[in-house]
């Protein structure tokens, strides 16, 4: 069975998971310290930095990576194929 999934919105989010981003800063995002989606994704984003540094890197900082030496874009069709048959 595949995942349904709703419209990109972006490159980063789909419009279903925007609502829900949005329904969770709007309900409880003041208690939690969010005041914006912008802040509550980076701090999801610092969250999934430090656990990777923990797993990966004895916790440790990994040397920096200046703008334009990752691959810009979203990932391939087979490069997607790929990550959702891994679930």
């Amino acid at each position: 069975m595949t995942r349904p999934r709703g419209r990109e919105k972006g490159s980063y989010f789909t419009e279903d998971d925007l609502k829900q981003i949005r329904a969770a800063v709007a309900a409880v995002g003041q208690q939690e310290g969010y005041v914006s989606i912008a802040d509550f994704v980076e701090a999801a984003a610092r969250r999934e930095l430090r656990r990777l540094q923990r797993k990966y890197n004895d916790g440790r900082k990994w040397p920096g990576v200046e703008p334009g030496e990752l691959r810009p874009g979203r990932r391939t069709r087979a490069e997607t194929a790929a990550k959702e048959d891994r679930r």
